[in-house]
C-alpha cells in the first residue's frame, strides 16, 4: 500500500514537472517565433557604417545597423526595419509604427536626437566659436527639459498600445570624444560640452523609457575608448565627401557598440 501511494506520489510530481517544463518550452517558442520591429533615426537605419540597401531610399538603412545585425543572428517570425535618416518622434509616430501588432515581441527604437536638434548643434560647434558652441548647446538641452519628454512620451504609448506584448529596448547615443588627448579639430571646450550634452539627452531618454516600464539600452559603456580623438574610433568626424555620415557610428560602432547592448537588453 505505501509503495503505491508513493509510486503515485512520484507519478503526479513527474507529471506537474514535465507540465511545468512543457508550459515554459512553450512560452520559449512563442517569445522565439514573435516579430521583431526596429524604429528610430539615423543612428538606428545604419547612416555610417554602409552598405545601405538600394529599397529604403533617403532613410539610409543599412545592412551593418544593429537591427538588421540582431534579425540575422536571433531569426524572429518577422522583421520590420523601419527606422530611417533624419526621422523624429513626429516621423516616428506617423510612419513607422504600422507593421507593430499584439504578435511583435520585440522593438528597438533610437529616437530624440533630431527633436534636440543634433545636426544644427554640430554644425554650429563645427563652425562656430566656443561661445556660439556652448550657447546653442544651452538652447538644445533647455529643449530637452521642456518638450522632449512629452515627445518622447508621445511615441513610447503608442508603442504600448499598439504592440502590447513586446518587450521594448530604447537605445540612447554615445559620447563623441575621448578627452584629456590631443586632438585636431574641435577645442577641448567644444569636445567637453559635446559630450555633457549627449549625457544630458540620454539621462532624460533613459528616465522617460523607464517610466513606461522599458528597458533603456546605454551604449555609452560600450563606446568607451572608441570615441573619437581615441584612435580606434567607433564614429565618424566631419566627413566633407559624405557629410551626412559625419558624427555617426561606423560599421564597427554598429557591431562593436550598438549590437551588444541590444543583445544584452532583449531577453
Amino acid at each position: 500500500m505505501r509503495r503505491s501511494r508513493i509510486t503515485a506520489y512520484v507519478t503526479s510530481l513527474l507529471l506537474a514537472t514535465g507540465l511545468a517544463l512543457t508550459g515554459a518550452a512553450a512560452s520559449q517558442a512563442q517569445a522565439a517565433t514573435g516579430g521583431y520591429v526596429a524604429l528610430g533615426d539615423s543612428y538606428a537605419s545604419g547612416v555610417g557604417a554602409g552598405s545601405y540597401i538600394s529599397s529604403s531610399g533617403s532613410c539610409d538603412r543599412s545592412t551593418n545597423a544593429y537591427p538588421y545585425l540582431w534579425n540575422a543572428a536571433h531569426s524572429p517570425s518577422s522583421f520590420s526595419f523601419l527606422a530611417c535618416s533624419g526621422a523624429t518622434t513626429d516621423d516616428v509616430l506617423s510612419g513607422q509604427l504600422g507593421t507593430l501588432s499584439s504578435s511583435t515581441a520585440l522593438v528597438s527604437v533610437t529616437i530624440g536626437g533630431n527633436d534636440a536638434g543634433f545636426a544644427d548643434v554640430m554644425t554650429t560647434c563645427v563652425l562656430s566659436s566656443d561661445s556660439t558652441c556652448l550657447s546653442r548647446i544651452s538652447t538644445a538641452e533647455a529643449y530637452v527639459d521642456s518638450t522632449l519628454p512629452g515627445k518622447l512620451d508621445n511615441v513610447y504609448d503608442a508603442i504600448s498600445a499598439k504592440a502590447p506584448n513586446a518587450e521594448v529596448v530604447v537605445l540612447g547615443y554615445p559620447r563623441f570624444y575621448l578627452l584629456g588627448t590631443t586632438c585636431l579639430g574641435l577645442s577641448s571646450t567644444k569636445r567637453t560640452a559635446i559630450n555633457n550634452a549627449a549625457d544630458y539627452i540620454d539621462t532624460a531618454i533613459a528616465k522617460r523609457a523607464a517610466d513606461h516600464g522599458f528597458t533603456f539600452g546605454d551604449v555609452r559603456s560600450a563606446f568607451s575608448s572608441h570615441e573619437i580623438c581615441s584612435g580606434s574610433s567607433w564614429l565618424h568626424s566631419v566627413n566633407w565627401l559624405d557629410i551626412t555620415e559625419s558624427y555617426h557610428p561606423t560599421a564597427s560602432g554598429q557591431s562593436g557598440g550598438y549590437l551588444p547592448v541590444l543583445t544584452s537588453n532583449a531577453s
